[in-house]
């Protein structure tokens, strides 16, 4: 090794030998295994119905997103940590400004209108809060951010939570929640401070309850008991599990479930399309799908293990939290473990903006990753 951290045998190569040598094929290959499946289940989701061009619409934005891949990887990383606040700043005036100009969809005002586009800036807002994350975090090593700063970056990253939860779209602000959570556990010194959070979130539901919407209570009411309302308000839950069900161990087979083509089974391209696999391929393709998310989060984690330093290190952890918390809630959604809160299946479930937040996170893990000795 040179003293700048190069592998001898690399240098004097040209630059894109030096990056295909330190590219993360594992991690590339398991996005792209994913993306492949996700795009035959949602080829099997639309068919027959009115909505089959949504298809064509995946494609171009796993393309575009690809495209976003590449682009992070190619980017020294250590780029975003000056941007931070910016990024920080301007998700939370997207996030404001579904208030004012946002577009209205199925009764909720969650996108805005960009260039003939609708954008979900909530989901684009969980790249911020990481970058934001990461930049907090490698200032804290030093131990020279004082209680006012430490407050101030604490409302910075609650701000977005909150106006998340007023839109409403509890799912998402859940999911924000949970990354910043799970990413201080491993980088607070103090887990008392965590537990507090935690402690004052569980002692705030019944406000939280207060504030909900009548159908997100009903949600949470079907998943208590789900017979209450079987062909009513807990349709969604009843038929996702039947389908996961009639798959049985090996599945009925592509475009063969019945939940799936005879549109028993309500967006099963958006919230609920682990349940159309695990009926076409059963408890064998469930358990590979399951199987790929857990070997690219914990390439991910291993990827912050070896980062070189901490900026790299918590973006990594964000990433893997946000891939593992998006997986846990939505499976445990489709099984009827967890309310319907509309928590998309990274890379499977259809949603350009969805695509695209998983596709920008998995290039900063990419450049973290082609950096750890430099190339």
């Amino acid at each position: 090794m040179t003293r700048l951290g190069l592998a001898r045998a690399t240098v004097g190569r040209p630059w894109w030998l030096r990056f295909a040598s330190r590219f993360d094929w594992p991690l590339f290959c398991t996005t792209v295994l994913i993306a492949g499946i996700g795009l035959l289940n949602l080829h099997s989701a639309l068919s027959g119905t009115r909505h089959e061009a949504l298809f064509a619409r995946q494609v171009a934005w796993m393309l575009a997103g690809a495209i976003a891949f590449f682009a992070m990887t190619a980017i020294d990383y250590r780029f975003w940590e000056r941007f931070a606040w910016f990024l920080l700043g301007g998700a939370i005036v997207a996030v404001a400004l579904v208030y004012v100009a946002g577009v209205s969809v199925k009764g909720a005002q969650r996108w805005l209108g960009v260039a003939g586009v609708t954008v979900q800036p909530s989901e684009l807002a969980k790249i911020a809060v990481i970058v934001a994350l990461a930049q907090f975090a490698q200032e804290a090593e030093g131990g020279q951010l004082t209680r006012r700063q430490i407050a101030v970056r604490v409302a910075a990253l609650a701000a977005p939570v909150g106006l998340i939860v007023a839109q409403p779209d509890l799912g998402s602000a859940v999911l924000v929640a949970l990354i910043v959570l799970s990413v201080a556990y491993f980088t607070v010194s103090d887990l008392w401070r965590i537990h507090a959070v935690v402690i004052a979130g569980l002692a705030a539901l019944p406000l939280l309850w207060e504030r909900m919407e009548t159908y997100q209570r009903n949600r949470v009411l079907c998943f208590l008991d789900p017979e209450s309302d079987p062909t009513g308000l807990c349709w969604h839950t009843k038929q996702s599990i039947i389908a996961v069900g009639s798959g049985r161990i090996l599945g009925e087979g592509y475009m063969n479930g019945t939940q799936n083509q005879f549109k028993f089974l309500p967006e099963h391209w958006t919230d609920f399309p682990f349940s159309v696999f695990a009926e076409e391929w059963g408890f064998v393709g469930g358990v590979v799908l399951l199987a790929l998310f857990a070997f690219l989060i914990l390439w991910i984690v291993n990827a912050a293990l070896h980062a070189r330093d901490r900026f790299g290190a918590v973006l990594c952890l964000g990433v893997a939290a946000m891939l593992f918390w998006h997986t846990a809630v939505n499976v445990a959604m489709v099984l009827g473990l967890a309310p319907v809160v509309g928590v998309t299946l990274p890379l499977v479930s259809y949603g350009g903006s969805s695509v695209m937040t998983v596709f920008l996170g998995l290039g900063l893990v990419s450049s973290v990753s082609a950096r750890r000795h430099g190339f």
